[in-house]
C-alpha cells in the first residue's frame, strides 16, 4: 500500500471480550499492521459495561480518523454501545454479542438454545465470574495450541456481574454498518445465536469453522474480515 493509501484507511480498534485480555488480538494485529493499518487495541477491565464502554471511547477519541471498531464475545456488547461514538464508522463482530436495545449478555444467555453446550461458568465469587479452568480449553479454545489454550485458561480476567447484567441504550448498529464472523463450532455462544444476532443487526455474514477463540486460532480470517468492513466503509 502507498503511503497515501495508508493515510485514507480507517483506523482499527480492537475489543476482547469476557476471561481474557486484548493480548490475544496479537496475530491479527500484527496482520493488519504489516498491510498498513493504524491498530489500538482496548484493555477493558471487564468491571462494568459502563466501565468498559467509557475505556473504549478514550481509544477512539486518540484517533485521528474514522475507526473501525471490532468486538470478540462480550466485545461486541461494548462496541454496539461505544459504536454510537461519531467517529465510529463501522463495526465488526467476531462471535460476538451483538445486543438490541436494554438487552444485556445476562438477558441473551439465560435462554439457551436447545441442546447446545453448556459453558462451564463457575458461581461467582465476590460479584465476578469465571470458567472452570479444566474445562476452558474445550468450551472456549479447542482449536488452539494446547500450551497457549493452557496459559489462557491459567491468566483468566475475572468477569464482573455488572458487565454480564450491563444493558444497551441505543445500538450502533441500528445505524452504523456492520459485519459478523460466525464461529460454527462455538461452544460459549451457539451459533444459531450468533446467526439471529448477526441477521437482526442487517450485518454482512461470514462464517468460519472454529471455536469461541477463533480470533486467535484463525487471525487471517478475522483480518480479511476486517478489511472487507475497510473497504465496505471506503466505498460508502
Amino acid at each position: 500500500m502507498s503511503e497515501i493509501a495508508n493515510a485514507a484507511l480507517p483506523a482499527v480498534v480492537l475489543v476482547h471480550g469476557g476471561f481474557v485480555d486484548g493480548s490475544g488480538w496479537e496475530d491479527v494485529y500484527k496482520i493488519l499492521k504489516r498491510d498498513g493499518f493504524n491498530v489500538s487495541i482496548v484493555q477493558n477491565p471487564t468491571l462494568s459495561l459502563v466501565d468498559d464502554v467509557a475505556v473504549t471511547r478514550r481509544v477512539i477519541a486518540g484517533q485521528n480518523m474514522p475507526v473501525i471498531l471490532v468486538g470478540h464475545s462480550y466485545g461486541g456488547a461494548v462496541i454496539t454501545e461505544a459504536g454510537n461514538d461519531p467517529k465510529v464508522a463501522g463495526l465488526v463482530y467476531i462471535a460476538a454479542f451483538a445486543l438490541d436495545k436494554g438487552e444485556s449478555v445476562a438477558a441473551l444467555i439465560k435462554d439457551p438454545v436447545p441442546g447446545a453446550p453448556v459453558p462451564p461458568i463457575l458461581p461467582p465469587q465476590d460479584g465476578y465470574l469465571s470458567l472452570d479452568k479444566a474445562k476452558f480449553a474445550a468450551a472456549f479454545a479447542d482449536d488452539v495450541d494446547k500450551q497457549k489454550a493452557d496459559f489462557m485458561a491459567n491468566s483468566q480476567v475475572p468477569w464482573g456481574l455488572d458487565a454480564l447484567n450491563g444493558t444497551i441504550t441505543e445500538p450502533a448498529w441500528k445505524n452504523k454498518p456492520s459485519w459478523y464472523l460466525v464461529a460454527t463450532d462455538d461452544k460459549m455462544i451457539p451459533p444459531l445465536a450468533q446467526r439471529f444476532m448477526s441477521k437482526r443487526a442487517g450485518s454482512t455474514v461470514v462464517e468460519g469453522a472454529g471455536s469461541h477463540a477463533i480470533y486467535i486460532s484463525q487471525p487471517h480470517a478475522v483480518a480479511e474480515l476486517i478489511k472487507k468492513a475497510v473497504q465496505g466503509v471506503k466505498g460508502r
